[in-house]
């Protein structure tokens, strides 16, 4: 095989490498990373890492600085306000439009979720927990039955995702709450009281933002 053709595969899997390691915390805000000790660990040449570097700057990931490496980027409090009120708005409407058998056989699901929730906490492992979490909140969006609302949905869950990692420790802090607030989500939907599922899915978000953003009270705004 020539280098022309393993060059993209070897570029993707790099981006791959290097967004997972970001978005999991692997890579925190203010991390610097460079083309050689990544080249290195991941396996490839550094032409491939270069070219993930630049597709994840223009994702927003990271800053490039030339012939120093690059620099992770953080979400501010603002971007944790917009994603929180895109999250309530999504959900929220989903879930007010869901017909009543779609209701039924979600919640029965997601009572399946919550018992794997409470386990991943026992177990102090945030990363599963994380990837349940994104679990449930995505299944209110599939109560809507729009394809459309799911595609908008994924183009926030590696924001939602990164805040998740960096929130970890509030996380474990909450737990017991947490938890509390997923079953009330789930009786509401069960019962499908529209208005309550969105008055808890709004103090449910914003207690689980960043810590910065809470203090600032970031929160999704009534709708």
């Amino acid at each position: 095989m020539s280098a022309q053709t393993e060059t993209p595969s070897a570029a993707e899997r790099a981006y791959q490498v290097i967004r997972s390691q970001i978005l999991d915390g692997g890579h925190t805000p203010g991390t610097m990373l460079g083309e050689a000790a990544l080249a290195t660990e991941i396996g490839v040449s550094r032409t491939p890492v270069r070219m993930a570097m630049a597709r994840l700057q223009d994702e927003g990931w990271i800053r490039i600085y030339p012939k120093r490496g690059a620099i992770v980027q953080g979400v501010d409090d603002r971007t944790i306000a917009e994603l929180a009120d895109a999250r309530y708005v999504l959900e929220t409407t989903a879930v007010d439009r869901a017909p009543e058998a779609l209701r039924q056989r979600l919640a029965a699901g997601f009572d399946e979720l919550i018992t794997q929730q409470r386990t991943a906490f026992a177990e102090a492992d945030v990363a599963r927990f994380i990837e349940l979490t994104l679990e449930f909140h995505r299944g209110f969006v599939e109560a809507g039955d729009s394809q459309v609302m799911l595609e908008m949905y994924s183009l926030l869950s590696d924001r939602h995702r990164f805040i998740l990692f960096m929130n970890s420790r509030h996380l474990l802090d909450r737990c017991d709450e947490i938890i509390a607030e997923h079953e009330k989500l789930v009786v509401h939907l069960r019962a499908g009281d529209s208005a309550a599922f969105a008055a808890t899915m709004q103090g449910h978000i914003a207690e689980n933002a960043a810590p910065a953003a809470r203090a600032h009270g970031a929160a999704p705004r009534s709708h």
